[in-house]
């Protein structure tokens, strides 16, 4: 059974205000299981301009068998870190953060935060995304009209994927901007309320991360007035549309390369890192000379993509287009060269100017691995990044097939392919483990950012989860992305049941026509079923979390907010687990709201779940009780600031329970 433990986190359960301007005063609050230690004295520790500031918390009252303790902080640096510390009454003292309760002091990278930079949307936390890779998506009836292009590969909308270069890039199906026009019915028919488009600006490849301009729409998608009509037609059915960016590089194509390419002297040469007199060397994406890099010290190249009412950032958010925000491709590396790193203001630059033309609008980074220095509110709203999620979900729930493949080399590999990692395929994670590494990599992240963060399955740049998937387990990974704190993502197809062994093979042509085959049916129904699950509660959106069960089969969590408790089951094995009185209420009254599985209140309290495996359930129970806000003090000690000794005995001595 699990523990009864210390519970925060930066829900409005917690929290009194999560948009809080610098130097405003926050009111937080810590759930503690009543009898827990006990516990003699509560506070919490921040740590601004790195200096220890300490305060008091006050106890509010105690309901459904927690204690709730509240006290002040106030927001003093844009992201302003805190933890609690309890002193129990035989002298024990704990610290509780994102990544649980310790016994020593925790690093302050991983406390609890709070964010004073402008928030997001709130529209974006109810935001269920959809990813469209324009070429494979639809193609209409004017993309017939349209000449081939001089870099293409021509191929029929039913012909294989090329994995082999230099099919792998100019393979082109024809797939343009009318025809996911024609096909918006499908996406208001999954429940999906926001659209990602991969890059729509010329380029001589089919996936246009290798832009010859910023400042038109591709005539091969149909030009700029298709993209009008698409996020127009998009709009009207309640869909926003967010566009892709490359701000690390572009392609060697683009009019400002070329202007400077053998050109010394030429203004847009600061706009890049050429390493020889001549203009005809430079720094590139990886090594790719078809995608040369951006120096982000150049004023101009600010001045001409990033800032401003006149910036390429600011003209697709307004009219004609109305874009809703950018997701932003290789942002891990945007401005960053060797000693050089520039990206903090860049993508501050690029969020300000947004703000300036609509505040309404997003900002996602694509940030693939461990992004929490970069996520911390002060530009990106979220990302595209795989370690929290995605990856350890494939560790848990796939059964790797051994399937052949062909790089893109044209060697045979039979290794699964696994985020580009060279050697050791898919790992096998526990539940447990899956569990650990969502906490491991959110745990340095602040909760208003956490829920701006992407949850695909899969996306463009990976394999299919389908292609590995354990049986049974594709409504679990689906649920999951559903119900954990963070943006669902569809890569277009998922719920066709497509599959593909690595990035390139993922990017099959749609089948559309085959909604009635059986299997597919039942795939779609399946996301339609959950997409209106996770639309259905604000809790899944916006709720807190709490982990109420681990082991190595299956994983069980609450959703809280003060009006639902949503409470989740996920197992790849067979399920027999009992939950400890108190730390789910209300169960007796519990409705079912999708899955196989069975629910039992006992007398004591207990919870008992059952199902047999793999499965994936969901219960709504009530909202949480909370008592009253207390009256909250001030700091706890009497020097300049009210900061107490560094001193870890200290402070814990001095915090004042009631």
């Amino acid at each position: 059974m699990t523990t009864l433990l210390p519970h925060h986190d930066g829900s409005p359960l917690y929290v009194s205000n999560l948009e809080p301007a610098l130097g405003e005063t926050v009111t937080v609050r810590l759930r503690v299981p009543a009898g827990y230690g006990p516990i003699v004295a509560v506070g919490t520790r921040s740590n601004p301009d790195h200096e220890p500031e300490w305060t008091r918390a006050v106890r509010a009252g105690e309901v459904d068998g927690w204690e709730w303790w509240d006290a002040p902080v106030t927001v003093r640096n844009p992201r302003h870190g805190y933890r609690w510390v309890m002193r129990h009454a035989d002298g024990r003292v704990e610290w509780l953060n994102q990544t649980g309760i310790h016994t020593l002091e925790t690093l302050d990278a991983e406390d609890y935060a709070l964010v004073a930079s402008p928030a997001p949307p709130a529209w974006m936390y109810d935001a269920v995304m959809y990813q469209v890779f324009p070429d494979r998506f639809a193609r209409s009836a004017r993309a017939d009209e349209r000449d081939v292009p001089d870099w293409a590969v021509p191929a029929q909308w039913s012909d294989p994927v090329d994995p082999i270069f230099p099919g792998r890039s100019q393979q082109f199906y024809g797939g343009d901007l009318d025809g996911v026009i024609d096909k918006l019915d499908h996406l208001v028919g999954l429940g999906v309320n926001l659209l990602y488009l991969t890059p729509v600006f010329p380029a001589a490849s089919n996936h246009r991360y290798d832009a010859s301009s910023f400042d038109r729409v591709d005539p091969l998608l149909g030009g700029d007035e298709a993209l009008v009509r698409l996020i127009e037609a998009a709009h009207a059915r309640g869909i926003r549309v967010i566009g892709d960016l490359t701000s690390n590089h572009s392609g060697d194509r683009h009019e400002w390369f070329q202007a400077a390419l053998g050109h010394p002297g030429a203004p847009e040469e600061e706009f890049y890192y050429f390493t020889d007199e001549a203009n005809t060397q430079y720094q590139s994406w990886l090594g790719t000379p078809t995608l040369p890099k951006f120096n982000w010290a150049s004023e101009e190249l600010r001045h001409r993509f990033i800032e401003g009412p006149e910036s390429v950032v600011a003209k697709w958010l307004k009219a004609p287009f109305h874009l809703d925000g950018w997701r932003v491709d290789v942002a891990n590396m945007t401005g960053r060269l060797g000693e050089i790193d520039l990206n903090a203001e860049v993508r501050q630059l690029m969020r300000r100017t947004m703000i300036e033309i609509n505040p309404e609008t997003i900002l996602v980074a694509e940030s693939t691995n461990d992004a929490a220095s970069d996520l911390q509110g002060d530009g990106w709203h979220g990302a595209m990044t795989y370690p929290s999620f995605t990856r350890p979900l494939w560790g848990w729930l796939c059964e790797p097939t051994e399937q052949s493949y062909l790089t893109a080399e044209g060697e045979t590999r039979t290794e699964p392919w696994f985020f580009g990692q060279p050697i050791g395929g898919i790992p096998r994670y526990t539940a447990r483990d899956f569990a650990g590494a969502v906490v491991r990599f959110t745990a340095g992240i602040p909760w208003r950012v956490r829920l701006g963060n992407m949850q695909p399955l899969d996306t463009h740049d990976t394999g299919r989860f389908a292609t590995n998937a354990g049986p049974g387990t594709i409504p679990v990974a689906a649920g999951l992305s559903m119900t954990l704190p963070g943006m669902p993502v569809v890569f277009a197809g998922d719920e066709y049941g497509l599959t593909g062994i690595d990035g390139e093979m993922s990017r099959t042509p749609m089948p559309w026509g085959s909604e009635d085959e059986p299997e597919t049916a039942e795939r779609l129904a399946l996301y339609r079923d959950l997409i209106g699950l996770r639309r259905a509660h604000p809790a899944l959106a916006t709720g807190g979390m709490r982990w109420v069960h681990l082991d190595d089969d299956a994983i069980v969590f609450v959703r809280e907010s003060a009006d639902e408790t949503i409470l989740v089951l996920a197992a790849r094995g067979d399920v027999d687990v009992e939950l400890t009185p108190g730390l789910v209420t209300g169960a007796e009254a519990a409705e079912a709201l999708f899955g196989e599985a069975t629910l039992g209140a006992a007398g004591d309290g207990a919870v008992l779940l059952s199902a047999d495996g793999p499965a994936f359930a969901v219960w709504r129970l009530n909202g949480v009780t909370a008592p009253a806000p207390a009256r909250v003090g001030g700091l706890a000690a009497d020097d300049d600031r009210g900061v107490a000794a560094a001193d870890a005995a200290t402070p814990a001595d001095e915090v004042a329970g009631e």
